[in-house]
């Protein structure tokens, strides 16, 4: 059970990302959830929309360099710890975290954690041993 996540090349100038987000909300895509990596003269965006192909599609259109990458998206409750068990279970089971972020939907005392791991079916293997909801990309557009 994954989730697709768009990652975007942007400079990293003035204006750049209003523009870039602009871009996406004058064709109706809704950003659930975003990302921002920066180095000295680019970055990476990465973004969670409610409509992928058309995302990309207009990232395209307008020159944006992206792909597409599947990600997982843990729930974790909110309370001390949640965090840490998530992650132990990923450490245990010898899987490396390349990158995460935290969103929240509307679920009152919970978050989602999107995590880039470099195996996806062994570390959603890991958390369903250990009683770890994973979710599915329209789960996260409720």
């Amino acid at each position: 059970m994954t989730v697709k996540q768009i990652s975007v090349f942007l400079e990293n100038k003035p204006n750049k990302l209003a523009e870039f987000t602009a871009c996406l909300s004058g064709q109706g895509i809704d950003l659930r959830a975003i990302s921002v990596a920066e180095a000295s003269d680019f970055g990476i965006v990465r973004i969670i929309v409610d409509d992928v192909y058309n995302a990309v599609t207009v990232l395209r259109d307008a020159n944006y360099i992206c792909s597409v990458t599947e990600v997982l998206a843990v729930e974790i409750r909110d309370e001390a710890g949640a965090l840490a068990a998530i992650i132990g279970v990923l450490g245990e089971s010898g899987i490396n975290v390349e990158y995460m972020y935290a969103i929240t939907i509307g679920k009152k005392n919970m978050a989602y954690m999107i995590i880039r791991v470099n195996d996806n079916a062994k570390a959603h293997d890991a958390f369903e041993k250990h009683g770890i909801r994973t979710v599915c990309h329209s789960e996260l557009l409720k």
